[in-house]
């Protein structure tokens, strides 16, 4: 007992100073200050802005005093990238995007997204670039521009050559030129090399990191995150709505790391083209089989709930209408086919139009954002099977003898209800039928029907040969 009251005593008088001990542990580790690390892992479209957006609210609501972007990405949709940078630049707390670890990339989106940050960092192994707008860089490929070409645009004649060009490379170079400003203005914000954004959207010029270190495309090369804190630090940098410029203090900082929460990792599956294209399916068959059938419960409540996440996820990326309309008209077709067989004219017309609709459906030729070809293919080829086996059904029951109706009375068999021979009674298929037979028959004798006169049936003995005359 005396043992318990000493190690009582002994609590109290340590407690205060164990609280001052935790108070100053977290003033140096608030004198240390905070860095929050994001990570943009992949294409950039809807899910990535929503969780680039919300992260650095937190980070700020938290204290942090520097935002780390960690970044691997092939590209993604200009208003995702759009929206992102326009965060960056009205950030108060700075942004150094890190393209890391080694083998990562910032192609394309991320190269405007790395120009615009305050601090543009790369490790050892990876690279930038290829920023062309993709739509000029499809099929049809580059403008064909070239200095001398450049030279004369500037030039007096550039309204005459203007009038030259084809409509298409008129198109073409209004995106590639609005692309180069606004690369060029966001290195003018950093003092980057402005000549090498230019040659990186009009080329689709790419770098390694060492390259870009050594032309001022990027400010610091580091191997990890720790190194990129400790040479980043003293460096000054412009934030918007300061007169001065920001010193960063930023060597022994401590990391806090802010992943996506459930949500966002449910936007970005919901966003996934792949995904959206196949719930828009699942949504309007489960939606034709609740109609056709109606009481089935199961397929609407499915098809309504898929078509919902579908329009949600078709809402947040870009879409061709009339790639939307021409699927909505083939599966229309399809189901005309169904309920107005034309042995195969509407149906193989809907498979056609579904299938070319699913291709351009989503209008965009960025990376990570286009249906899957393979998908595509594989629902085309099983709608097109599933109507090929409807249409040799229809043609064999056109062969088959007909079993119901007036028609499918003659060779059924049935019995006398009561003896006769001319006129009398017989029940056929369950019903009460007038029958004229020429041969004496008795009553429940099995009989067959030879013909029909009217509502009057021609019968005879169901043991004799039909062809015996009646």
């Amino acid at each position: 007992m005396k043992r318990v009251l000493r190690l009582i005593v002994i609590t109290l008088f340590l407690l205060p100073a164990l609280v001052v001990l935790a108070d100053t542990v977290t003033d140096n580790g608030s004198e240390r200050g905070t860095a929050a690390l994001l990570k943009i892992d992949g294409p950039i479209g809807p899910a990535t802005t929503d969780y680039f957006l919300k992260a650095t609210q937190k980070a700020r609501d938290a204290g942090a005093d520097l935002i780390v972007v960690q970044m691997d990405t092939p590209g993604g949709l200009d208003n995702a990238m759009r929206d992102i940078i326009k965060e960056i630049i009205e950030s108060p707390v700075p942004v150094a995007t890190f393209v890391w670890p080694g083998g990562a990339r910032a192609a394309s989106a991320g190269t405007y997204i790395l120009y615009a940050s305050h601090i543009a960092a790369m490790a050892p192994g990876t690279n930038l670039g290829a920023a062309t707008p993709v739509q000029v860089g499809g099929p049809g490929g580059l403008p064909d521009v070239d200095e001398e070409e450049a030279d004369e645009d500037n030039g007096e004649d550039n309204g005459a050559e203007q009038e030259r060009q084809p409509s298409g490379d008129a198109m073409e170079r209004k995106m590639v030129n609005d692309a180069v400003a606004y690369i060029k203005g966001l290195a003018r914000m950093h003092d980057r090399n402005e000549e090498w954004a230019e040659k990186a959207v009009r080329e689709a010029a790419s770098l390694p990191a060492e390259e870009a270190l050594e032309i001022n495309v990027i400010d610091v090369m580091a191997r990890d995150v720790g190194e990129l804190l400790r040479e980043m630090d003293g460096r000054e940098v412009n934030l918007k709505g300061q007169d001065h410029k920001h010193v960063l203090d930023t060597a022994e900082m401590q990391v806090v790391e802010f992943m996506p929460d459930w949500r966002n990792e449910l936007l970005a599956v919901l966003t996934n083209p792949n995904v959206a294209y196949f719930l828009m399916l699942i949504g309007i068959y489960g939606l034709i089989l609740e109609f056709y059938n109606p009481g089935a419960i199961f397929p609407g409540v499915v098809g309504g709930i898929s078509l919902l996440l579908a329009l949600y996820a078709f809402n947040a990326l870009p879409i061709n209408f009339a790639g939307a309309a021409l699927i909505l008209l083939g599966i229309a077709l399809m189901v005309a086919e169904l309920f107005a067989p034309s042995f195969g004219a509407l149906g193989i017309g809907g498979v056609i139009a579904f299938v070319v609709g699913s291709i351009i459906l989503i209008d965009t030729d960025a990376p990570g954002f286009g249906i899957s070809t393979a998908l595509i293919a594989s629902i085309g080829l099983v709608t097109a099977l599933l109507f090929v086996s409807l249409i040799g059904v229809l043609a064999k029951s056109r062969q088959r003898p007909v079993v119901s109706g007036r028609e499918g009375l003659v060779g059924a068999e049935g019995e006398a209800v009561s003896a006769f021979k001319g006129r009398g009674s017989v029940r056929v298929q369950g019903e009460h039928w007038s029958a004229r037979s020429e041969h004496k028959l008795a009553r429940g004798q099995r009989i067959r029907v030879t013909g029909r006169d009217g509502l009057t049936l021609l019968v005879a003995p169901a043991d004799e040969d039909s062809s015996t005359p009646a």
